[in-house]
């Protein structure tokens, strides 16, 4: 069945010249982006999606957090917001439909209800999340975390490769990092939460499915590392004497690698993606070498194990280095399943479509994660060429994009209006 087949109700051509319109700012390449947040770029686009947000008849604000929020109000004002979202900011060699579509989606699908006269029995929120990504600041979710009030201590503190901290970043956004409390939602006020996303993974493109559904996020555990040994001079200390602490780091990264792959039926990932040694000079044994570590499963008690068998590596590699070492634990997120009853829409809607969406599970996180705390929520994949992501070669068709966002909007519709 094409998608003209399927009498969209969606406006597919305006969410396309969206996409395209914000992926102007902050483009790198033919098909790159790059705003990084709280930006430059990242204001741009901001400012860009909040002129289509009071375009479609919302009212928009940006917070104190920088998210920014579009909102329909509803016919019971007392009822807790539905609130739907992603982010637009991205990664430093990012593409332009991570996060954008769930933003854009939302916009579409909220658009699209009010035009047709549908009228919310509940508040509904269009959300771009400040900072999902957490590459700048070595922190992400800042923008749902934050609007939860779960913020750890030391948030603002933190600082980009440059040496701007998030709360100078912040000021420069136009934010008062004063007034974080203002922005923070009652508890209770936020009834369910959806999110439309690219897979960011080969599944949906190997089934050859244009869309599915949801069943849950993994669990990040993150880790940055740090070895100390002893510098000296790469030409003149015998190898039995030296405390190269590169060479520890190295065993661990491999040891990593080895141990989420261990099970080759599980969804097990394992991955360092950031490592600085010091002092970093060809002719120097490493003397210090600080590390990140990304350890994700949807299991709970096999992450446990993995990452019993990681510190184990860890003081392994330790001991027979002659090194010392710290960890610090940056994120620990147990997996989080999607509502039962929000995924039943989902097929009964998909079905009405023509479609017949797998369930699967998403190892990346996304702001959902940090909703899925204070209320349901439902998530939506669109395929992904290749399971590419952050990158500029990331693509989704619009076909498939608009599917994924009319099944968003009749999600939106059943949930909002009781229908």
């Amino acid at each position: 069945m094409s998608v003209e087949t399927r009498q969209l109700q969606i406006n597919q051509e305006r969410l396309k010249k969206r996409i395209e319109a914000l992926a102007q700012i902050g483009k790198i390449g033919e098909t790159g982006v790059c705003r990084l947040a709280l930006s430059p770029e990242d204001r741009a686009g901001v400012e860009l999606v909040k002129s289509w947000m009071e375009e479609a008849g919302l009212s928009a604000r940006i917070d104190q957090f920088g998210n920014l929020i579009g909102r329909l109000e509803g016919e019971n004002p007392s009822a807790p917001v539905l609130m739907i979202g992603s982010h637009i900011d991205s990664q430093p060699y990012g593409g332009r439909f991570d996060g954008t579509i769930g933003v854009l989606g939302g916009l579409e699908a909220v658009q699209t209800l009010k035009e047709r006269g549908q009228k919310p029995e509940q508040t509904i929120e269009v959300v771009a999340f400040c900072d999902e990504e957490g590459c700048r600041f070595q922190k992400g979710l800042f923008g749902s975390r934050g609007i939860l009030g779960k913020l750890e201590e030391g948030e603002l503190a933190r600082t980009d490769k440059n040496g701007v901290s998030r709360r100078q970043a912040l000021q420069e956004f136009g934010c008062d990092p004063e007034r974080l409390q203002e922005s923070v939602y009652p508890e209770g006020s936020i009834g369910a939460f959806l999110e439309l996303h690219i897979e960011q993974g080969p599944i949906l493109d190997q089934l050859q499915e244009p869309v599915g559904i949801v069943s849950g996020i993994s669990g990040p555990l993150w880790w940055t590392v740090e070895f100390e040994g002893f510098a000296g001079h790469a030409g003149s200390v015998p190898m039995r004497m030296r405390r190269d602490a590169l060479v520890g780091a190295a065993k661990v990264i491999t040891a990593l690698h080895e141990i989420a792959k261990s099970d080759p039926d599980a969804p097990t990932v394992g991955t360092v993606g950031h490592l600085e040694v010091f002092p970093d000079s060809r002719n120097i044994i490493p003397e210090r070498v600080r590390f990140s570590i990304d350890l994700r499963d949807i299991d709970l008690d096999r992450r446990n194990q993995r990452e019993r068998e990681l510190r184990a590596a860890i003081e392994q590699a330790a001991t027979e280095g002659g090194l010392s070492y710290t960890i610090t634990e940056d994120t620990n997120s147990e997996p989080r399943y999607c509502a039962d009853w929000i995924k039943a829409f989902m097929r009964e809607e998909s079905g009405l479509l023509g479609l017949n969406p797998p369930e699967l599970m998403s190892g990346p996180f996304h702001d959902a994660l940090a909703l899925s705390y204070v209320c349901d929520y439902g998530m939506i994949f669109v395929r992904c060429k290749d399971g590419i992501s952050h990158n500029p070669q990331e693509f989704s068709t619009y076909e498939d994009i608009a599917l994924g966002t009319e099944l968003l909007y009749r999600t939106v519709l059943r949930i909002a209006t009781n229908k």
